[in-house]
């Protein structure tokens, strides 16, 4: 039996559609994440299930009891939000102790568990503070100790690091791994940060529109996305409007292009998609199956890697590479990439 099960569960917000038609199971000790933009459904299917919103349509189960008529605090989830949402003028303890006394545990219970929380966060001795005397990520973990001590069937995370700066985020993102493989929780996790979406996760939901387009593991949403809205959002790509004519590449004008596809496609308008980082550069193309020739504008480094400008056509190409390509701008440059490497949408 699956921990979690959504069944075509659907919401409205007036005409305003907020959650579409949207199924899935999450199993015991499965770590999912719901990624999307703004407005596409992540934290509204997130509130449906921590009861803070009620389904239109559809159907939520936790551990094969249904809750979607169950108010929050009688559904064995617990939410970690943005702020933290601790209580200030109680100490570090009292904030993690508080939802265990409205689950009524005993008092030697409940010092055991708040030790014990503290302890995994990396807090421990530090029960007797205040939120005010810690810095934000500190806060966070108290936030995280504290669900983790009522021990819920579910972990809700609302979007948790997004007003962290970056250094600290990847801190704390690495943390949140460390743990969930350390002590196997169950947990959903909003974000629109595709790095916390593909780092934390065992699978990814990716939504557009209030309805699921694809859920799978990180690995495969970034390689082998389903749809074209997926393969946009998620991670970096060169996008090409071509048409083919008895195998030739040509653009929406009708010009001849210098890219040669090794399989041939049927004719008409397609829109390919490449990744920077997955295609080569002059005499290492040479052996790719599929090539084009572009003309050499400009090279950015970005650290790890040097990003290359190239156009073909009208259209803008950029190639990653880890070392810098010289050739002086304007010179033709070929440019190769395997089958495995690229996607075509019709």
């Amino acid at each position: 039996m699956s921990t979690l099960e959504l069944d075509h569960v659907s919401l409205s917000f007036g005409s305003v559609v907020g959650v579409d038609d949207v199924s899935l199971t999450l199993e015991k000790g499965e770590f999912l994440s719901l990624l999307g933009p703004s407005g596409s459904g992540k934290t509204s299917t997130l509130r449906l299930v921590g009861g803070f919103l009620a389904p239109d349509r559809g159907t939520i189960r936790l551990n094969g009891q249904r809750i979607d008529h169950l108010p929050p605090y009688r559904r064995d989830t617990a939410t970690i939000f943005q702020s933290g949402a601790l209580f200030p003028h109680k100490t570090l303890a009292q904030n993690i102790a508080y939802g265990l006394r409205m689950r009524k545990v005993s008092a030697v219970e409940i010092g055991k568990r708040v030790g014990e929380a503290l302890d995994i966060v990396g807090l421990a001795g530090m029960g007797d503070r205040l939120p005010g005397q810690l810095s934000g990520g500190q806060r966070q973990r108290v936030a995280l100790a504290r669900s983790l001590a009522v021990r819920p069937a579910v972990l809700l995370f609302d979007e948790p690091l997004s007003a962290l700066d970056l250094a600290l985020r990847v801190r704390l993102r690495a943390e949140i791994r460390r743990m969930h493989q350390a002590y196997g929780f169950t947990a959903i996790y909003v974000t629109h940060d595709q790095g916390e979406a593909m780092a934390l996760s065992d699978r990814v939901a990716v939504m557009n529109k209030g309805r699921i387009e694809q859920i799978a593991s990180p690995q495969t949403i970034f390689h082998a996305p389903a749809t074209e809205f997926v393969h946009t959002f998620v991670g970096e790509s060169c996008a090409f409007s071509l048409r083919i004519v008895q195998g030739r590449v040509q653009s929406d004008a009708g010009d001849d292009l210098p890219i040669v596809l090794v399989n041939p496609l049927h004719d008409g308008p397609i829109r390919l998609y490449l990744r920077p980082g997955r295609l080569l550069l002059g005499e290492a193309a040479t052996q790719c199956p599929n090539r084009a020739i572009g003309r050499f504008g400009f090279a950015e480094f970005l650290g790890d890697t040097w990003r290359h400008h190239l156009e073909i056509g009208q259209q803008t190409v950029i190639v990653d590479r880890p070392d810098r390509h010289l050739v002086a701008k304007g010179v033709d440059v070929e440019i190769g990439w395997a089958d495995g490497d690229m996607r075509i949408f019709r």
